[in-house]
């Protein structure tokens, strides 16, 4: 049974600061406190000879006060000279209070720890921790807790250490497994918690921090196993739901819809489009909605597999619902639905934040009265006050940008009442959800926090595409991109270049878009230079949009709104300013802005150093694999190797990622094991399995219902 923090009867005090804090951080459970792990450790100990002492190392001394005055001048500071009896040490505090001076009089006696510095004066410590001299030293290492401001390292260590003998520790994996993957029998969840967060003085501090040691083996095991259970109870949970069943009844003398589009595109479907196609086709005619991740390179063609995921639902007699996070993208995603549908008799609706009262009103009604059959939006498809008919296919557009409320907000609204009305025995349908995303999955991130998805992957590009040379150009060099945009601009190309920022921003010092515009518009005279940002009226955006995709304007300013969504294959040159500033997979989605036609078409990674001497590492290594690679799950790889899972995953897990101590880059092996693991535990020991979820996850699995 999990032990917890019992709630407070309604006349109970007020909670206190650190007991706020607590809550904050979401140490509510005395096993959330055993599972609050130390950033770092401090040895207390022993203590050390400030003769034997180096330069740079933490230590605690001892030593008899010998001086201690306050220096007035530049900055007011507390020095104090100590003796050890082997040498003396000065202790500097430039902040300080009356206590400090009584504590740290001449002739006590004090034991201190901090980082001994040297230099002309001798040695130093600069605000060391202090306490009087003697009493027992500490048997194991001092943790260091991640903590805030409200909750001091002394009242956390005493509520782990209190939490630590209240948790229920008993193991939750059986032997068996473990032995597997030569877990220690040795090392249970008891022992393994205990010496984590302290730790006996003789254990090699590099096996913590690189977290090899068998007790964090342990944790690192059981963690990923947690989050394996919690993916799989999600899916069968939803395998035992009810969806509608999407299939196309023969029809005499009519061809079905999704051969009609089939037949009415101007282009013929890539292998890998028609396979996946046939996979999610294979999961509309399931009485179990589809809970399927689609993913594909930039311009690789998702959404006429999305059109065809549509056509199968209005086929079969239902609505089907297309949303993306950004107006932009969902008009590029309208304009080409109406496009390929409109002509086979589909009404398409349309809503979005910026839509006038009455426009919106003609749309609800269409939705309500189910006349449309597909409807594509922003946000707004979400609202209350949009009733479908009867809606059963979800479509979200690049969902990492989507919440886990919004897009419970959109299953929601999918619940056949028709359905449920004429059979009341029977619970109410679930909906099929589809979403797509331009970054691809890694395969560990895949197996990890998408395990409880189907993946469906476009791995090749239509053809005509052309290759994009990207070349990364120092800042120095700006007048010879413009030279040449001039060229582009003399064969009737287009141009997008792209700004990090609006306004100009002291901490970054980053040239803003609107000044990029000026000195563009100053240097290519004759020619329509537009700006476009996230803060102009819809409409404006629009106007400009138009102006680019028709033509008529040459070169286009924009900020990162342009990153998804825009098709305009005569842009053959993107120019990414201060591209260091961006992430990975925002530069690579940023560059299938080109290479959309078949002219020749290049990406200019434009960046500066600053006052620095050189690039960080971070940055460099991202614009070596932007220059590498064009292979966006190659550009996805390296991304998780450079800044970790949290790009990828968007608001599934926000605010509480669900993996805390393994790392995917590392620990691919237990992640093959828990994943083998966690559907033999579940069948074999359902009681365990539970258990185990919750005392990892608690609350934090609902993440994966959405």
């Amino acid at each position: 049974m999990m032990t917890s923090v019992p709630s407070a009867p309604a006349h109970a005090k007020p909670l206190s600061a650190p007991q706020k804090a607590l809550q904050k951080l979401g140490l509510v459970r005395a096993i959330d406190l055993a599972l609050h792990l130390p950033l770092r450790y401090e040895d207390e100990t022993r203590i050390a000879r400030l003769s034997e002492v180096r330069e740079g190392e933490v230590a605690q001394i001892e030593a008899l006060v010998t001086a201690c005055e306050v220096k007035l001048g530049g900055s007011r500071q507390l020095l104090v000279t100590v003796d050890d009896g082997s040498d003396t040490c000065t202790m500097r505090f430039f902040s300080f209070y009356p206590s400090h001076q009584k504590a740290l009089a001449v002739g006590n006696r004090i034991r201190a720890r901090g980082e001994i510095r040297g230099g002309f004066m001798g040695l130093q410590m600069m605000h060391p921790t202090f306490k009087p001299a003697g009493g027992l030293l500490a048997q194991a290492l001092t943790p260091v807790y991640p903590t805030s401001a409200t909750l001091p390292q002394a009242y956390l260590r005493r509520a782990v250490q209190s939490a630590l003998a209240r948790a229920d520790l008993t193991d939750t994996v059986p032997l068996a497994f473990l032995n597997e993957i030569g877990l220690l029998p040795q090392w249970n969840m008891g022992r393994v918690l205990a010496f984590l967060h302290q730790p006996t003085p003789d254990v090699a501090l590099a096996t913590l921090e690189d977290h090899s040691h068998p007790a964090w083996q342990r944790l690192k095991a059981e963690e990923l196993l947690a989050q394996q259970i919690s993916q799989l109870q999600a899916k069968r949970a939803r395998d035992r739901l009810r969806a509608p069943l999407l299939r196309a009844l023969p029809k005499p003398g009519r061809q079905p819809l999704p051969e009609q589009l089939l037949a009415a595109l101007p282009f013929a479907l890539t292998a890998a489009q028609r396979r996946v196609g046939e996979e999610i086709a294979r999961d509309l005619a399931r009485a179990a909605p589809m809970h399927r991740l689609l993913q594909g390179d930039v311009g690789s063609g998702k959404t006429v597999v999305a059109a065809l995921a549509a056509a199968i639902c209005m086929e079969a007699g239902w609505q089907c619902a297309l949303m993306a996070p950004t107006e932009i993208l969902a008009e590029q995603h309208f304009a080409k639905l109406v496009g390929w549908l409109a002509p086979l008799g589909i009404t398409t609706a349309w809503l979005t934040g910026s839509q006038k009262t009455q426009a919106r009103r003609e749309m609800l009604g269409l939705i309500a009265s189910g006349e449309a059959k597909l409807v594509v939006g922003t946000h707004a498809v979400i609202q209350d006050k949009v009733q479908f008919k009867n809606l059963a296919l979800a479509i979200i557009d690049e969902q990492h940008r989507f919440g886990v409320a919004q897009r419970l907000a959109l299953r929601n609204k999918l619940t056949a009442q028709a359905e449920t009305e004429s059979e009341p025995h029977l619970s109410p349908l679930e909906p099929h959800l589809l979403m797509m995303t331009a970054t691809p999955i890694p395969r560990t991130l895949a197996m990890s926090y998408y395990a409880d998805l189907e993946v469906s992957t476009i791995d090749e590009l239509p053809p005509g595409r052309t290759p994009i040379i990207t070349k990364v150009v120092n800042d120095a060099r700006r007048d010879e991109v413009i030279e040449r945009i001039r060229h582009q601009l003399k064969e009737g190309r287009q141009i997008y270049w792209v700004c990090p920022l609006i306004e100009e921003s002291e901490a970054l010092d980053l040239t803003n878009a609107t000044e990029t515009h000026a000195q563009l518009s100053a240097a290519l005279p004759g020619v329509m230079v537009g700006l476009l940002h996230s803060r102009m009226p819809v409409a404006e955006k629009k106007a400009v949009m138009a102006l680019f995709t028709s033509g008529a304007m040459g070169v286009l300013v924009s900020t990162t709104v342009i990153e998804v969504g825009v098709d305009v294959p005569n842009a053959s040159l993107m120019v990414i300013e201060h591209a260091e500033r961006f992430g990975l997979s925002q530069l690579h989605q940023l560059r299938g802005r080109v290479g959309r036609g078949a002219a020749a078409s290049a990406c200019v990674l434009l960046y500066s150093t600053g006052d620095a001497p050189r690039l960080g590492e971070t940055a460099r290594a991202r614009l070596k694999a932007m220059a590498e690679t064009n292979d966006g799950f190659e550009i996805a790889r390296r991304d998780l190797e450079i800044r970790g899972p949290g790009e990828f995953l968007g608001a599934r897990q926000s605010g509480a990622a669900l993996l805390r101590f393994a790392d995917l880059t590392l620990d691919a092996e237990l992640l093959d094991w828990a994943r083998d693991a966690a559907p033999r535990l579940l069948d074999q020991h359902p009681a365990l399995a539970e258990k185990h979820v919750q005392r990892w996850l608690g609350s934090k699995s609902e993440y994966l219902k959405a």
